[in-house]
């Protein structure tokens, strides 16, 4: 795939961040696009921006965890648009605090939107992928998919898999030969709402987290990143590191291999802003 005009874009968590710049993107190329949000309000916005750029859309609340409700919405998108020529499994949340604070219940929650929603999209969009003649599979994981970082193990252990997934998958097209590219995505810090609307562990001060990360960690614009996934994904690349921050960190992991962690537990406290509040004075984000 060269172009997006004329083609049929689906995207998970569109009602926002990466999502909705994607799609503004993709609808200024001339993509036909389906989109999806579990925000009602925000997917709104993006169809109505879509919308003044004269692009065929369809929208649709979906969580993406729910694999009956997956399933459906790509077949409503077949029915629609007749098949599918890329489908961007975007949708993510973030969870932060360390390992021994998380419940079952974090762990189930980030579990199924970051894996499971990565997992459903892509066993629902791949046939339809295959049977275009010339599919695209993007999968989002994160520069926290080839690096750790302490507080972060929940989001590290989902988007490893995502990248192990998507990695096996690009594998499997190449050896049956199917017309898919597969890409994997490593954003580093992005100025979007993933840690404002993440959750914290009660032992986490939420709002200097979010404000470290709104403010020294996110240095790429969404836009930005949407420019670097699209092009990347065009030309069939199989690896797509989104940011400075993401090749700078990635490029330390592979030269000190697992010396690396030692580096970052020494750094972290002082750049992720680990500190402790008192029991009870943070409620959960």
């Amino acid at each position: 795939m060269k172009s997006l005009a004329g083609k049929v874009v689906a995207i998970t968590g569109a009602g926002g961040g990466m999502g909705r710049e994607m799609a503004v993107l993709a609808a200024g190329r001339g993509a036909r696009l389906a989109l999806s949000d579990w925000d009602a309000e925000g997917l709104e916005a993006t169809l109505a921006l879509v919308r003044d750029l004269g692009a065929q859309v369809r929208g649709d609340v979906l969580d993406v965890s729910d694999r009956t409700a997956f399933a459906a919405w790509v077949e409503k998108v077949v029915e629609e648009f007749g098949g599918v020529n890329m489908a961007i499994n975007n949708a993510g949340v973030s969870m932060s605090g360390d390992f021994s604070e998380l419940s079952y219940e974090d762990l189930d929650w980030i579990v199924g939107i970051n894996l499971y929603g990565v997992l459903h999209g892509t066993k629902e969009f791949l046939p339809h992928l295959i049977a275009s003649g010339d599919g695209a599979l993007v999968n989002i994981s994160s520069l926290f998919g080839l690096i750790s970082m302490p507080g972060q193990a929940a989001y590290n252990a989902t988007k490893y898999a995502v990248r192990g997934l998507t990695e096996a998958i690009r594998e499997e097209m190449l050896v049956a030969r199917h017309p898919v590219t597969v890409t994997c995505v490593h954003p580093g810090g992005i100025k979007t709402g993933i840690s404002r609307n993440g959750r914290k562990t009660s032992g986490q001060d939420a709002a200097s987290l979010d404000d470290m990360f709104d403010t020294r960690l996110a240095r790429t614009t969404a836009t930005k990143a949407a420019e670097v996934i699209i092009d990347g994904a065009l030309s069939g690349k199989a690896r797509v590191l989104v940011g400075g921050d993401a090749h700078l960190l990635h490029a330390v992991g592979k030269v000190l291999g697992s010396r690396y962690q030692d580096l970052i537990a020494l750094a972290a406290p002082r750049v992720m802003g680990r500190s402790k509040v008192s029991p009870g004075s943070s409620p959960r984000a």
